[in-house]
C-alpha cells in the first residue's frame, strides 16, 4: 500500500514537473517572508534580525560547501561578491526588513515589486532607450500605486510612515542596482556558494554599523518570537525559497519564472490580513491588480530588450 501511495506521488511530481513546483514553492513561500520579517521586527531591532539572518544563513551555505571542498572564488570575483553583499543583503534585505517595522507587510510586499521600475529608469540614465511598452508598464504602475495609497494618505502625515515607505523603496533601487550588476559581473563559480558567501559578509558589515551605532539587544532579550520568525526566515526564505528559485530559473524559460513576483505581494497581503488584521480594502485590491499589469508590461519590455 505504502508502495503504491509513493508511485502515485512520484507519478504526479513528474507530470507537473519539479521546476514547475520549485515555482510554486517559490511563489508562496517568499510572500510569506514578508510576514515574517513583520513579526520578528515587532520585538527587536530591524537591523540586528537582518544580521543575524544573513549570518545564519550564511554560515549553513558555506559551511556545506566548504565539507564539499568546493574551490574558493578567485581574484576579481572577490570585488563581484562584495559589491553584491553590500547591494543585496545589506541594503537591500537590510532596509526592506527595516521599512516593515513602520509599515504593513502587505505593503511592504507590494513595494518590493517594483523593482524592475529601477531597472529601466536606471538604464535611462545610462542611456539606453526606452521601449514604448515600458513607458506604458511605468505609467501604469505609478496609476496602480496611486490607487493602493488613496488608502494610505492620512499615514503620510505620520514620520514613521514616511521612514518606513522611504527604506522600501530605497531597498528596490539598490536591488535593482544588484540585478545589473549580476548581469554584467555575472560570477564563473556555483551560484549557491557565492549567495552564501554574500550573506556571511553583509552580516558582518551590517553587524559592524549596528555595533557602532549602537542599536543592538542583547541576545537574551531577543523574545521567542522574533527567534521563530528569524528561524523560518533562515531555514524557508534563505536556503530552501533560494535554491528552489535557482533551480527553477535554471530549468524554465525567463517568462515563465519570473511569475513569482507577481505573486508573492498577493500572497503578503492576503496572509497579512488573515494573520495580523491588516487592512485589505476595495482600493488595495484594485491598485495591486492595476500596478502588477504594469510590472507584466515593464518585465517584458526588459525582456524583449535584453539588458545587460
Amino acid at each position: 500500500m505504502r508502495a503504491k501511495i509513493q508511485a502515485a506521488f512520484s507519478g504526479k511530481v513528474e507530470a507537473i514537473g519539479l521546476p514547475i513546483l520549485a515555482l510554486c514553492w517559490v511563489s508562496f513561500f517568499w510572500g510569506t517572508t514578508w510576514l515574517a520579517s513583520k513579526e520578528g521586527v515587532k520585538h527587536m531591532p530591524a537591523l540586528q534580525l537582518a544580521t543575524i539572518r544573513q549570518f545564519m544563513g550564511g554560515i549553513l551555505y558555506v559551511g556545506y560547501f566548504l565539507l564539499k571542498k568546493e574551490p574558493w572564488p578567485k581574484g576579481k570575483q572577490w570585488k563581484t561578491i562584495l559589491i553584491l553583499a553590500i547591494l543585496n543583503f545589506v541594503c537591500s534585505n537590510g532596509l526592506s526588513t527595516w521599512g516593515v517595522k513602520y509599515i504593513s507587510s502587505g505593503l511592504g510586499a507590494i513595494i518590493g515589486a517594483i523593482f524592475p521600475i529601477w531597472i529601466v529608469v536606471i538604464c535611462f540614465f545610462k542611456g539606453i532607450r526606452i521601449a514604448k511598452l515600458a513607458v506604458t508598464g511605468l505609467l501604469i504602475c505609478f496609476g496602480g500605486i496611486c490607487i493602493i495609497f488613496m488608502d494610505h494618505l492620512g499615514d503620510f502625515l505620520r514620520p514613521d510612515f514616511q521612514f518606513g515607505i522611504f527604506l522600501s523603496v530605497a531597498s528596490t533601487i539598490t536591488w535593482a542596482f544588484g540585478i545589473l550588476h549580476t548581469k554584467k559581473k555575472a560570477a564563473s563559480f556555483n551560484p549557491y556558494f557565492s549567495l552564501g558567501l554574500q550573506m556571511v559578509i553583509s552580516s558582518f558589515i551590517l553587524f559592524s554599523v549596528t555595533e557602532i551605532a549602537g542599536i543592538n539587544i542583547p541576545y537574551s532579550e531577543i523574545p521567542l518570537n522574533s527567534w521563530w520568525a528569524i528561524g523560518y526566515l533562515v531555514v524557508i526564505g534563505s536556503i530552501l525559497t533560494f535554491i528552489a528559485f535557482i533551480y527553477s530559473l535554471q530549468h524554465l524559460s525567463t517568462e515563465v519564472s519570473s511569475i513569482y513576483a507577481y505573486i508573492n505581494p498577493v500572497v503578503a497581503i492576503i496572509l497579512s490580513f488573515f494573520l495580523f488584521g491588516e487592512p485589505l480594502t476595495q482600493a488595495i485590491s484594485i491598485g495591486v491588480m492595476v500596478t502588477l499589469i504594469g510590472l507584466y508590461l515593464v518585465n517584458k519590455s526588459i525582456r524583449k530588450a535584453k539588458i545587460k
